[in-house]
């Protein structure tokens, strides 16, 4: 998920972020961070569970803790970005923009 992404950047993005690890005894084998302000929005962003420990159902459990998280109740806007994840955050309600007029981006 972080491919071509300086480790510096990397860092200093999981030190801005509210971060979830999902561990096998001491190996980490899934992450998940959310960027909010814990008030209106949150970023669902950079999910992953290791190739090989998927379809255990890992991904969803790791996703329903994020959701739960106590910092991150009551907000009015939970966004994210996937590639094929569809069918995962859609169980949580997630769908579709439903105003996709409205977002823009800008890229650096």
């Amino acid at each position: 998920w972080a491919r071509g992404i300086p480790m510096s950047r990397v860092h200093t993005s999981i030190e801005n972020s509210l971060c979830f690890g999902l561990y096998d005894g001491n190996e980490q084998i899934g992450f998940a961070r959310v960027i909010s302000d814990c008030a209106v929005i949150a970023y669902l962003s950079d999910v992953f569970i290791l190739e090989r420990c998927r379809g255990r159902g890992l991904a969803k459990w790791l996703t329903e803790c994020v959701l739960s998280h106590p910092d991150l109740q009551g907000l009015q806007r939970w966004v994210l970005v996937t590639e094929d994840a569809h069918g995962l955050y859609a169980r949580y309600g997630f769908k579709p923009l439903s105003r996709p007029d409205m977002f823009m981006e800008l890229t650096g």
